[in-house]
């Protein structure tokens, strides 16, 4: 829902929901909601902030902070968050998604719906996760996919995260397509690498939708050319 705010509404805080497009990242959905609200305005600057970041190759719900409110960001950043997806089973990547090529391969032909319930019930509550070396993380001063990038081995240490549900949603083997609810810190991308390993296979991600954080829903959030076709944008192009 959008609500046509003045700038003092903007620099008092505002919190806006953003449905976030494949391949942006959200730093990029930052920079364009930053750039409309100065063009709007015509003003130089204001603090805006996303509440917690989203892959380039997902698709979804992403928390836009704005004037005072970024100063909340952290207590949107901790709430739980939902997302649906499919993992694509047989088959390892590097980045345990589509951001990198195949691998290795794996037979499935021994999977069948009661290993995948068996499986599932491995990823309920408190599990053990290690971070995908294609990530942001950083460790001594530079982000993970760096290291990865280059080559060079560097150890990631395991985390603990909570998983509040999981299901699987429809089977279609090599496809499994899933909702889950989890806490922040959770990678969605190494849910989808262990649990290959719980089939005694490999999987990896292939889609990834963020549906809610807290209460938030995606359903409620805008679009990119929304927003600018509501704030009555002349031109689109920085």
């Amino acid at each position: 829902m959008f609500h046509q705010w003045n700038l003092e509404d903007y620099q008092a805080g505002q919190v806006l929901l953003f449905d976030k497009p494949l391949h942006w990242t959200s730093f990029q959905l930052v920079n364009k909601v930053r750039w409309i609200i100065k063009q709007k305005f015509g003003i130089k600057k204001i603090k805006v902030g996303h509440a917690g970041t989203l892959d380039p190759l997902a698709t979804g719900l992403v928390i836009i902070c704005v004037g005072k409110k970024t100063k909340e960001i952290n207590q949107y950043m901790g709430m739980p968050k939902t997302y649906t997806g499919t993992f694509h089973l047989g088959a390892t990547t590097p980045s345990y998604d589509l951001e990198t090529e195949i691998d290795h391969r794996f037979e499935i032909d021994h999977i069948h719906s009661e290993k995948i319930q068996e499986a599932v019930a491995q990823f309920q509550g408190e599990i053990d996760q290690q971070p995908p070396v294609f990530s942001a993380l950083k460790k001594e001063g530079k982000r993970l996919y760096e290291y990865a990038r280059k080559g060079e081995d560097v150890e990631i240490p395991i985390r603990k995260v909570m998983i509040h549900d999981f299901v699987i949603t429809r089977e279609d083997l090599p496809q499994l397509d899933f909702e889950v609810t989890c806490s922040k810190g959770t990678y969605i991308r190494s849910l989808a690498h262990d649990f290959g390993k719980a089939l005694e296979s490999g999987a990896h991600l292939s889609r990834l939708r963020r549906t809610k954080i807290g209460e938030y829903e995606v359903e409620n959030a805008l679009s990119v050319e929304e927003f600018i076709d509501q704030m009555k944008i002349p031109s689109a192009h920085e």
